[in-house]
């Protein structure tokens, strides 16, 4: 009888309601992302994880989806709420310091197999604003110049060879400015690491000193007359479109986006990408756990998976042409070399490691766009 009621007791434990849960995560960004845990993600940690359910919740692309999870979580702080309506958060790179800050998050990455496999120091220091800990990268994005090299034989491999181009060949550069999408924040930021007379470690790194905006006056005159003979691009997709019809040459672009667009025939094979000295900005998107997650132990099993070589390699590398999360070395092996070339034949692990740059701190950050709205836009 004993017997019997541990085999019942041990049954009703795998099959009982109660011992399942639903985990939640919220995501900003675009639809993919959504996609991404619908169609790959969670099923794979379902099968892995019997009985448990995984929802997502997407919030929207950009800022505001980042912006929309933040306010969720201050209402449920400021309601006092004892359990919180969701057990990971996928937020951009400029919201992780402030949700710190605010002791929103669970500090949980030493406590994760994967955690050791991170080392850029975007991992660490989120604009500015130490996150170390805290998050774990779902991946790392990056901004490079693309070209059609039937227009552009020899491309810039400078921002100062890049100027000297565009002056030669007007209308032939297109880039969507501040509004349209990051690629072109990315140009511009770029564009004040090589111009400007500040110390780009230090607008990474901060502290953030007024003295330091005022020593951008002339990169953001010499923009302001680059602009004026180029082509304002209504997005990151408009840009990429413009490429693909001929109507510019060249232009910044995400890397992920490039490739897909590639893979879709949405532009043509032979063009290809340069990430120009003395660099661009580039952003991870990081998996968060919130400090009062119903599951979190469940959740923290979700981002360890989420952030395996295996699931690094097919989700993120092959699916999305986005750079890994974790370090590269650990992902290679895990991928066909021919995924491998592709997504490192332009630009190089060595390349991304000399000129792929972070965002500035915040402070910096929107100093920049409010003396660009100021200064180039007018």
């Amino acid at each position: 009888m004993k017997t019997l009621f541990k085999a019942a007791f041990a049954f009703g434990l795998t099959i009982s309601p109660a011992a399942a849960a639903e985990l939640t995560v919220l995501t900003a960004g675009d639809q993919n992302m959504v996609d991404y845990v619908n169609e790959y993600l969670g099923p794979l940690f379902e099968k892995q994880n019997p009985g448990h359910t995984v929802r997502v919740v997407g919030t929207g692309p950009g800022d505001a989806g980042s912006q929309k999870i933040v306010e969720r979580f201050d209402a449920q702080a400021k309601a006092n709420v004892a359990t919180w309506d969701a057990d990971v958060a996928v937020v951009h790179e400029k919201f992780a310091g402030p949700l710190v800050k605010n002791g929103y998050l669970e500090n949980y990455r030493d406590r994760i197999a994967t955690g050791k496999l991170v080392t850029r120091a975007n991992a660490d220091n989120a604009l500015g604003t130490e996150v170390k800990g805290y998050v774990m990268p779902m991946f790392n994005s990056q901004t490079a110049l693309a070209y059609n090299p039937a227009l552009v034989a020899n491309p810039p491999k400078s921002y100062e060879e890049l100027a000297k181009w565009a002056k030669e060949n007007p209308r032939q550069f297109g880039y969507n400015g501040i509004k349209g999408g990051a690629s072109g924040v990315s140009f511009v930021v770029g564009w004040i690491y090589a111009f400007g007379d500040s110390d780009a470690d230090k607008l990474q790194n901060g502290p953030f000193e007024e003295a330091e905006t005022k020593k951008w006056d002339k990169a953001l005159a010499s923009l302001k007359d680059f602009t004026a003979s180029a082509q304002l691009t209504p997005g990151n997709a408009g840009t990429l479109d413009l490429l693909s019809r001929g109507e510019i040459a060249i232009g910044p672009v995400w890397v992920d986006m490039f490739y897909s667009w590639q893979a879709n025939g949405q532009l043509p094979p032979d063009f290809k990408l340069v990430l120009p000295a003395p660099g661009m900005p580039g952003q991870p998107m990081h998996y968060v756990i919130p400090s009062r997650a119903p599951n979190k132990e469940l959740a923290e099993k979700f981002v360890a998976l989420a952030t395996s070589p295996k699931v690094q390699a097919e989700g993120i590398v092959e699916r999305f042409n986005w750079y890994p999360g974790i370090d590269a070395q650990h992902v290679q092996a895990e991928l066909d070399p021919k995924v491998w070339a592709k997504l490192f034949t332009d630009v190089t692990p060595e390349d991304l490691a000399r000129y792929g740059k972070r965002f500035p701190i915040a402070p910096y950050n929107n100093a920049i766009l409010e003396a660009y709205e100021r200064s180039v836009s007018k």
